[in-house]
């Protein structure tokens, strides 16, 4: 592997690069049209999308590949889909549970961010209780449990409060059933009108309790501008809108391989952050407990969406600013894995236990409220593997 290159050198070599392909600033470039560029790993194309934006992916044990389309305005037909061998996308566990029904947000699937094969094979559905990034309705939010062997949902945990607040949005989800009677899991609240943080859920209970809310750790980045193809990203949702910072905090999560720490992010900063399990998994630590448990691990020199570790204890880390997927060893060094002009915002990643590290791109960053309200998506959207020789982390009793 290639090792990363200083923070400056490589933004603007990719920065020239991005503009060099995609002609003036205001026309984004196809990423049909995109030379291939540099990859440390082999890049395999897995799925292509023309409907709605994918987020979220991840892999059972057989290899069945789920998939996750946020209502964040898109015409959604189903929120969570699996990816079948033909290439097509079907609504899982079933269409009716993934249709929208305003009047009843307790039974159906409004938003799911997050979905994820845990270590017994179960896929759990992390729904945000939200529309469009709105508040939560009431009994909107909820854990489902879909047992792989029926494809039917065995288990539901409405979250609510101290936990999840109005303003919450529940992003990305880890578990360790090695914690309590059932196991925890850990959510990321990202908000971008409310506290950030850590939710942890009893996954007996479906009780829920908050971390770290509104720790630096877990918020955006003051006047954060990252630079996406050669261009400042920031919100402005309509034409005459002023442009705004990002404050998107806590996104990225990831269990390290022995369970003992948490991996996490803000979407709107450069830095690497850990806390130490213990300081979350008990809902009596005091709040400075926790808080003097967290490790920044540092300024990386770009910004990610998505995490994830191996059952070697690397971490990896999306690089939506490059177009790149690198990789962080135990001893804190960096290289890069993948690093291609197509990974346009390389979002969730999985590991599959085939040793394949499987992830989305899926153009975020050229969504209408970073443009003025103009769509400069170019479809499809795509899931890409590549090569890891490295399995995925499986906490379990």
């Amino acid at each position: 592997m290639r090792p990363v290159l200083l923070s400056l050198v490589f933004a603007a070599g990719v920065v020239s690069g991005g503009l060099a392909s995609g002609g003036a600033a205001d026309e984004p470039p196809d990423p049909k049209k995109l030379p291939r560029a540099h990859s440390a790993g082999k890049l395999e194309l897995v799925g292509t999308f023309d409907g709605a934006m994918p987020t979220g992916v991840t892999v059972s044990k057989a290899g069945r590949i789920f998939l996750t389309f946020p209502r964040w305005g898109d015409a959604v037909e189903a929120t969570v889909g699996e990816l079948t061998k033909d290439g097509k996308v079907v609504p899982f566990p079933d269409a009716e549970i993934n249709r929208l029904d305003p009047k009843n947000p307790a039974g159906c699937l409004l938003t799911v961010q997050s979905a994820v094969v845990d270590p017994l094979d179960r896929l759990w559905l992390c729904d945000t209780g939200t529309v469009n990034m709105g508040p939560v309705q009431p009994g909107g939010a909820k854990l489902l449990c879909v047992d792989l062997g029926s494809n039917k949902v065995v288990k539901t945990l409405p979250l609510g409060e101290p936990g999840v607040l109005k303003t919450t949005y529940l992003n990305d989800i880890r578990f360790d059933l090695r914690r309590g009677e059932e196991g925890l899991a850990y959510v990321t609240d990202s908000s971008a009108t409310g506290p950030n943080g850590i939710v942890v859920i009893d996954l007996k209970t479906g009780k829920t309790w908050r971390k770290l809310t509104d720790h630096p750790s877990t918020k955006a980045d003051k006047n954060f501008m990252p630079i996406v193809e050669g261009r400042v990203m920031m919100e402005r949702p309509g034409a005459k809108d002023p442009p705004k910072h990002l404050k998107i905090g806590a996104d990225g999560i990831a269990l390290s391989h022995d369970g003992q720490k948490l991996f996490y992010c803000p979407l709107a900063s450069r830095r690497l952050y850990c806390v130490a399990t213990d300081a979350l998994a008990d809902p009596d630590l005091p709040d400075e407990t926790a808080a003097a448990a967290v490790e920044d691990l540092g300024d990386r020199g770009f910004a990610s969406d998505g995490l994830e570790v191996d059952d070697k204890g690397r971490l990896y880390l999306t690089n939506y600013e490059h177009n790149a997927i690198l990789r962080r060893s135990p001893d804190g060094r960096y290289e890069t894995l993948v690093y291609d002009n197509r990974v346009l915002w390389p979002d969730t990643m999985s590991i599959g236990q085939d040793g394949f590290l499987y992830f989305t791109a899926n153009q975020l960053h050229r969504q209408p409220r970073f443009h003025g309200g103009k769509d400069q998506r170019i479809k499809p959207y795509v899931l890409f593997k590549v090569k890891i020789e490295a399995g995925p982390v499986l906490l379990k009793k």
